[in-house]
């Protein structure tokens, strides 16, 4: 059982901006040794499926570089990518896709780069918490650069992972913790309280209804303390 820090207890988050200049906007999260580097790139263009529609499209790619993890993982250039990619990458759109009214985005694609640079449980979650700060700085440089007609309103969310490990609930899941957890759950949710995405799984044991919501809980604390960031972001 963790011991430096308490059940509901994330690790510490820092954000560092502008990490890649060239892009719209960028940034490194940082939850404890999960580090991601998000990125937005702005196109002048919607995917075939919305051209003539008056709507934008943010979507989103993920993925992690070799050593990021304690054994080298191949590169998925080489191999192609694996399901869990695909899973992540579409989880990560769809969260973003949630923030703001596609219409008023004046036909660009807003496209998310996610690159894991060192996994220590959560990236997905911090993936998300990062790619939403870095395309609410996208949006908004696109506006005061006179690329949208207005600005638009911009709905926080944020994610964070939870579960139970040896029957107890904790908040914000280690590799070490995630490993052996009985249950592995993500959650992404706005700053208004509502749930975007809420997924749980058993891995050792099934959960009780009791078990979801403590579980759920800690994750709603967590969430509201890492939409803080929008205030300082």
């Amino acid at each position: 059982m963790r011991t430096t820090r308490a059940a509901d207890a994330m690790r510490p988050v820092e954000i560092i901006h502008d990490i890649q200049p060239q892009a719209g906007a960028s940034l490194m999260i940082k939850m404890g040794g999960t580090h991601v580097i998000c990125a937005v790139s702005v196109e002048n263009t919607v995917p075939p499926f919305l051209r003539d529609s008056g709507q934008g499209w943010i979507t989103a790619e993920y993925g992690m570089l070799p050593t990021s993890t304690n054994t080298r993982m191949k590169r998925e250039a080489g191999r192609g990518r694996s399901g869990r990619t695909y899973e992540i990458q579409r989880l990560i759109g769809r969260s973003l896709r949630m923030m703001v009214d596609l219409h008023s985005l004046d036909g660009k694609t807003f496209r998310v780069d996610c690159d894991v640079i060192n996994a220590d449980g959560g990236t997905r979650t911090a993936s998300i918490t990062g790619a939403a700060l870095a395309l609410r700085q996208a949006i908004k440089r696109e506006f005061e650069q006179g690329n949208l007609a207005a600005m638009p309103d911009i709905l926080p969310i944020a994610a964070i992972s939870a579960g139970l490990v040896n029957g107890q609930a904790l908040l914000d899941l280690e590799y070490s913790e995630d490993s052996r957890a009985d249950v592995d759950a993500n959650f992404v949710m706005t700053a208004d309280g509502r749930w975007i995405e809420a997924q749980s799984t058993a891995e050792g044991r099934p959960f009780s209804p009791e078990d979801f919501t403590a579980i759920a809980g800690l994750a709603r604390k967590g969430i509201n303390e890492l939409l803080a960031l929008w205030e300082c972001a």
